[in-house]
C-alpha cells in the first residue's frame, strides 16, 4: 500500500505539533511556512546582539509539554532546559507592587497580609481548580469536540456542576476573595484566554491551578527553544519543511483536495491540515462553494486581543529588574471595555514588561538589558501608525520609570515594534488578533469552528481559532487532535 501523504500549511506550535503525530503515525508530512523559520507567532527575533521572544512569553503548564515529548518516546530536557522562576511574576499596583513567590506557603502570606483569613480560602478555591485542571486539561482537552456525544461519559456529566461551565470565573472568584487586589491576581491568568473574566467560564480557574501549583518556567534561550525543540523533533520523525513558500491555493474537486499551490511549487497530498489562521485559509485559499462559515459567522465572533508590542535592548543593567512584570497601577475596568465592550485604542492601557536578560544571558550583549513591552488591544483597530505606537511607548515607559524608581528612555540602543498590521501581514491573522477566539461560554469546545472542514472531506484545521483554544499548550494540543481526527477519518 502507498504511504499516505499530508500538507500542512503553517509552522506554528499547532502546525509543529500536528505534523510530528502525522509523521508518527507513518505518514509522508510536508510542511509549507511563509515566513524562513518555524514558530509562527511564537518566532523570534535577533538584531544587534538581542534576541527576542516576538510572541508568548510565559511558560505554564509544564506537565503539558512532557506530556508532548513522552509521546515520541523523548522527555523535554531532550530538546532544551527548564528552570523555574521566583518569583513567578511582580504586580504593580499605584501603591506598591506585590511579588508572587513559587513558594505556596509564601504565597499565602502574602495573601493573609492583603485581606485576613484569604490564605484559607486560597487552599480551598484551589482544590477544586485542581479538579478542573485534572478533568479539563488531561480529558476535555483532547476531544476532537465535533459533536456533544464525546461528553457523555459519565466522569464528565457528573462533574459538570464542579466543572462550573455555565458560571463565570468573576463571580466564582468574588465568592472567595473581597480585596480588589486579590481578585486581580486570581482573575489576571483568564485574560490568557482573550476574554473578560465575567464572560469566562469558572472551568478557568484551572489557570490558577498552573499558575500557583504549576510555577512560571523560563525554558533557557526563550520560548523559541521550546519551537526550536519540536522542529528538531519532527525532522527527526522525517518531516520535510519548506521555509518561504506562500500558499496561495486549495484546490477542491468534489469535496475533495487534490493540490495545494504555493508561489514557487503545486503539491498533492491525502490530507490537508491548515495550521494557518483559519479566517485566511476558507476565504483566501478556498473557493467560496467549499467554505463551511460565511462572512457573517466570522464577524459575530468573539476575537481574543491584539497586542501593541515593543522590543527594547537598553546599553545598561536595571537595579531591580523582575522577569515578568504586570502593570496593574490604573484601573483594569476602562481597558477591559477598550478591548472588549467598545472597540478602541486605550485610554490608559494596563500593560506586561518581560526582562528575560536578567534570567538569560545569552538574549543582550554584557552590561545590556533586553525588554518586551506589551498592551492588550482589541483586535481591528483601525490607525495603526508608528506615531501612535510611539505614543504608547512614551506613555507605559514613563509609567515603568516612575513604578521602578530608573531611568528606561535614556538608554535605548535598540527597539522594533509590531502590532494590528504586522499581525496581518506576516501571520494572514483575522482583525490582526493576536490570541485566536475568545474562550467565552458560546465559544468553548463545540462551539469553535471545527477542526475538519464541512465540506472539504480531506481538510482539516488545528490552531488557536479551532479546538481547544488560545495558548500555547492548548496549541500542542490541537496538533494532536487534529492528528487523531484524520486518522480516523482516513485511516
Amino acid at each position: 500500500m502507498a504511504e499516505k501523504s499530508v500538507i500542512v500549511i503553517g509552522s506554528g506550535f499547532a502546525g509543529l505539533s500536528a505534523a510530528s503525530f502525522m509523521a508518527k503515525e507513518g505518514w509522508k508530512v510536508t510542511v509549507l511556512e511563509k515566513n524562513t523559520t518555524a514558530g509562527g507567532r511564537a518566532r523570534q527575533l535577533k538584531e544587534n546582539g538581542f534576541t527576542f521572544d516576538m510572541g508568548p512569553s510565559f511558560y505554564w503548564m509544564p506537565d503539558v509539554f512532557e506530556r508532548y515529548f513522552n509521546q515520541f518516546g523523548k522527555k523535554v530536557s531532550d530538546y532544551y532546559s527548564l528552570h523555574r522562576l521566583d518569583p513567578s511574576y511582580r504586580i504593580y499596583w499605584d501603591d506598591g507592587y506585590t511579588d508572587m513567590p513559587a513558594d505556596f506557603e509564601q504565597l499565602k502570606k502574602i495573601f493573609e497580609s492583603i485581606e485576613p483569613g484569604s490564605a484559607e480560602k486560597l487552599e480551598k478555591y484551589l482544590k477544586g481548580a485542581a479538579y478542573k485542571y485534572e478533568v479539563g486539561v488531561n480529558k476535555l482537552v483532547y476531544k476532537p469536540s465535533r459533536s456533544l456525544t464525546e461528553f457523555m461519559d459519565w466522569e464528565t456529566i457528573s462533574g459538570v456542576f464542579k466543572l462550573q461551565v455555565f458560571s463565570s470565573i468573576k463571580s466564582h472568584i468574588a465568592k472567595y476573595f473581597r480585596h480588589p487586589k486579590l481578585r486581580q491576581i486570581m482573575e489576571f491568568p483568564v485574560l490568557f484566554l482573550g476574554a473578560l473574566p465575567e464572560d469566562t467560564p469558572a472551568l478557568y480557574s484551572l489557570m490558577n491551578y498552573a499558575d500557583i501549583k504549576g510555577g512560571t518556567w523560563y525554558p533557557q534561550g526563550g520560548i523559541y527553544a521550546v519551537v526550536d525543540g519540536m522542529y528538531r523533533l519532527a525532522v527527526e520523525l522525517g518531516v520535510k519543511f519548506h521555509f518561504e513558500e506562500d500558499v496561495k491555493e486549495i484546490a477542491v474537486k468534489e469535496g475533495t483536495v487534490k493540490t495545494v499551490s504555493t508561489d514557487k511549487a503545486i503539491y498533492e497530498a491525502d490530507a490537508v491540515i491548515s495550521g494557518a489562521d483559519y479566517h485566511f485559509t476558507e476565504t483566501k485559499l478556498l473557493s467560496e462553494q467549499y467554505r463551511s462559515y460565511s462572512a457573517a459567522y466570522w464577524d459575530k465572533r468573539v476575537m481574543a486581543p491584539s497586542c501593541l508590542m515593543y522590543y527594547v535592548g537598553l546599553n545598561k543593567k536595571l537595579k531591580q529588574p523582575i522577569h515578568h512584570s504586570l502593570f496593574f497601577d490604573v484601573p483594569f475596568e476602562q481597558h477591559g471595555k477598550e478591548i472588549y465592550k467598545d472597540p478602541k485604542w486605550p485610554a490608559e492601557p494596563l500593560f506586561y514588561v518581560s526582562v528575560s536578560s536578567l534570567t538569560d544571558d545569552t538574549v543582550a550583549p554584557e552590561g545590556h538589558e533586553n525588554i518586551v513591552f506589551l498592551i492588550p488591544i482589541a483586535s481591528g483597530l483601525e490607525g495603526d501608525t508608528e506615531e501612535l505606537r510611539e505614543k504608547y511607548f512614551q506613555l507605559i515607559a514613563k509609567r515603568m520609570e516612575k513604578q521602578t524608581g530608573e531611568s528606561i528612555l535614556d538608554s535605548i540602543v535598540y527597539k522594533k515594534t509590531f502590532s494590528v498590521s504586522d499581525f496581518v501581514h506576516d501571520y494572514n491573522s483575522f482583525k490582526g488578533n493576536a490570541y485566536g477566539l475568545a474562550n467565552t461560554l458560546r465559544q468553548t469546545a463545540i462551539f469553535r469552528p471545527s477542526c475538519q472542514s464541512k465540506k472539504v472531506k480531506n481538510l482539516f484545521y488545528t490552531g488557536q481559532l479551532t479546538v481547544p483554544g488560545p495558548g500555547v499548550p492548548p496549541s500542542l494540543i490541537s496538533g494532536e487532535v487534529v492528528a487523531k481526527q484524520v486518522i480516523k477519518v482516513l485511516g
